[in-house]
């Protein structure tokens, strides 16, 4: 059963890392055609909010039980990485900005290891770091890179933004009764991020005539409404849905490698559906980032030193077998 668990939440991983990759093809044709990128970010969030609206009714009670938790993660988990990330290629290339804020999953393993003080894998650490090494190929780090010290803090506070991302989805993986629905926490979420970015964004300054229109993608005129709805309805509530439930499926570290993977489905997507080429470097960078995150979700979890009896501590090491054994535990939001 617990393979099984493991299997299904690894499914739903790769799932979440498609359905994110294909954000930025859908969104890019709607940017080219007129419209802000924040803005662009703006109707994604709300348009996600309003569709989760019925299932934050249905879980109202989330406000009284987990207020906070409903707060960060509407505030880090949604709109900080957005924003984050926005404000960072603003001064900063746009693949360095993405290689910053895919730092999340490594810091993530920092947060583990050195806050929470839990053992971290060889197998995880050494898949994330194969990865990062991969997605600097992928996004091409040399082609461009300007030190702007704002632009590299913007980028890393995407990161962090991310790595929260991962520990708050983990909340309820423990299956305490009174553990959050993830559909529930997911609904407030997207209902804060998008107040927050609607005081960031200003929609009301928003060109609203490009959305009655079409957009280009690669010679195809595509209605934007559709390649709205692909934004609102795949990229975002699909993936966050899929994204959160891996997260307890499998553990947070093991997930963030794995996300990885969204950045070669950028990629892949942008070479088949708009054109843009991929070069010999983008090809092996891919290549590392697979291996890479096959490594992290494959690792068994390290074993904790056993603790003298006399300490009161655990008197032998977690199970090498049981891969929820050292999951993480949610941290109180």
């Amino acid at each position: 059963m617990q393979a099984s668990g493991r299997n299904a939440g690894l499914g739903l991983a790769l799932v979440s890392a498609l359905a994110f990759g294909g954000s930025g093809v859908a969104a890019k044709p709607l940017i080219e055609a007129g419209l802000d990128p924040l803005h662009v970010v703006w109707l994604r969030v709300a348009g996600a909010a309003l569709v989760l609206s019925p299932l934050a009714w249905k879980h109202r009670s989330l406000v009284r039980r987990r207020p906070a938790l409903l707060a960060g993660f509407g505030l880090l988990a949604v709109a900080g990485v957005q924003a984050f990330y926005f404000a960072s290629i603003s001064r900063i290339p746009v693949g360095v900005a993405l290689l910053l804020e895919y730092l999340g999953p490594a810091l993530l393993l920092g947060y583990i290891r050195f806050v929470q003080r839990k053992p971290v894998s060889r197998a995880a650490a050494g898949g994330a770091a194969l990865a990062v090494s991969g997605l600097a190929f992928v996004v091409e780090i040399w082609a461009g890179l300007n030190l702007d010290l704002l632009g590299v803090l913007l980028g890393l506070a995407a990161a962090c933004c991310q790595a929260c991302y991962f520990v708050l989805a983990d909340q309820g993986s423990d299956g305490k009764e009174d553990a959050p629905d993830p559909l529930g926490v997911i609904a407030y979420g997207m209902l804060v991020g998008a107040l927050v970015l609607t005081a960031i964004a200003r929609p009301w300054n928003m060109d609203w005539d490009v959305l009655g229109g079409s957009a280009s993608m690669n010679g195809t005129e595509v209605p934007a409404l559709a390649l709205l709805g692909w934004v609102v309805l795949v990229a975002t509530v699909f993936a966050y849905v899929t994204g959160v439930v891996s997260v307890r499926r499998l553990s947070p570290q093991v997930a963030g490698v794995v996300a990885f993977l969204e950045a070669i489905t950028a990629v892949v997507f942008g070479w088949i559906l708009l054109g843009e080429q991929l070069s010999g470097p983008q090809m092996i960078g891919g290549a590392l980032v697979l291996v890479g995150a096959f490594v992290a979700q494959t690792a068994r979890p390290a074993a904790a030193p056993a603790e003298p009896v006399a300490t009161g501590g655990p008197t032998a090491s977690a199970s090498d077998g049981d891969p929820a054994a050292l999951d993480p535990e949610p941290t109180s939001a």
